[in-house]
């Protein structure tokens, strides 16, 4: 079957069992639309999943938004790929005919960061998100409307990439918008662990 451009190359597989829920894979720098699938597929059987590309590319590296230097991000693309990611979920969710209501991001360091930013300037795009190692995306011009919404943030203690305060950051800037937030601490560098995923599996069984 032929994927229709809906802006982004994607992935998409539809739910088996028919379950109303979607997940937004989200990949990190240098991943692509195949690279979470079959986690996806692990943290929460049945569901839909949705795995675009990004666009944007650093040394021939496939990210979703630019970056100046590690750690610091062009604000204004950020602003405009987030915008941008957030009407190829509207109209995928037309496309596929999925529940616009049930989308869950699930993002890894650069993915989970544009899940954030998703989560802070689009906040009716996304149900909630599981974001594995991500920063403060960018201060929102306002506070969210987040109520209603959940999102799981997984850090690692021994990061060497996102600060130590940029997840608490995140999870009060998130609480702040009305958002019912945890946030886990593992013991790990930036790379998913066996843990990272149990947690997230555990998390996502509410969904």
């Amino acid at each position: 079957m032929t994927t229709p451009d809906l802006g982004f190359i994607h992935r998409f597989v539809p739910s088996p069992s028919g379950s109303k829920t979607t997940l937004l894979l989200l990949h990190g720098t240098g991943g692509d639309e195949n690279d979470l699938l079959e986690i996806g597929e692990s943290l929460l059987p049945g569901a839909s999943l949705l795995s675009p590309r990004g666009k944007v590319l650093e040394g021939g590296m496939p990210r979703f938004f630019r970056r100046l230097a590690e750690g610091v991000f062009d604000l204004e693309d950020l602003k405009l790929r987030t915008h941008e990611l957030a009407k190829f979920v509207v109209d995928a969710c037309a496309h596929y005919k999925l529940d616009r209501d049930r989308v869950i991001a699930v993002g890894f360091s650069n993915g989970a960061n544009i899940a954030a930013s998703m989560m802070l300037l689009t906040p009716q795009t996304l149900r909630g998100g599981v974001l594995m190692r991500a920063m403060v995306p960018l201060e929102p011009p306002s506070t969210p409307d987040l109520k209603g919404r959940n999102a799981l943030i997984l850090s690692g203690e021994a990061d060497p990439i996102v600060p130590r305060d940029q997840p608490e950051q995140l999870a009060r800037m998130l609480r702040a918008g009305g958002a019912t937030v945890d946030l886990k601490w593992q013991r790990a560098g930036h790379g998913l662990t066996q843990e990272d995923l149990r947690d997230a599996h555990g998390w996502l069984s509410q969904f």
